[in-house]
């Protein structure tokens, strides 16, 4: 297992409390803590899991750095970066 990176020393964000997850470097790891964007919009991303106190991992990223591959609730899943900017994160 890898071990998390803290926020404030991930370089990917401006905030040591929170961030988007699309900022996130590879290995690095979080609690959901809100989720937005349009409404079709975050009830999928509620839908696919991505709800308050949910752990998130960023397992790896595309060649050209989207989509993005994460490990939430025991599966993997890919978002494109438009759409994991929506999704903030705090460490777990």
């Amino acid at each position: 297992m890898q071990k998390a990176c803290d926020l404030s020393g991930c370089n990917h964000c401006g905030s040591p409390e929170t961030c988007s997850l699309n900022r996130l470097g590879i290995g690095c790891r979080g609690c959901v803590v809100a989720v937005g964007g349009d409404s079709e919009l975050r009830r999928r991303l509620l839908e696919m899991g991505f709800c308050n106190g949910a752990s998130v991992e960023v397992v790896r990223r595309a060649p050209l750095g989207d989509p993005i591959e994460f490990r939430l609730r025991g599966y993997l899943l890919s978002l494109r970066d438009e759409q994991a900017k929506f999704v903030q994160i705090a460490m777990a």
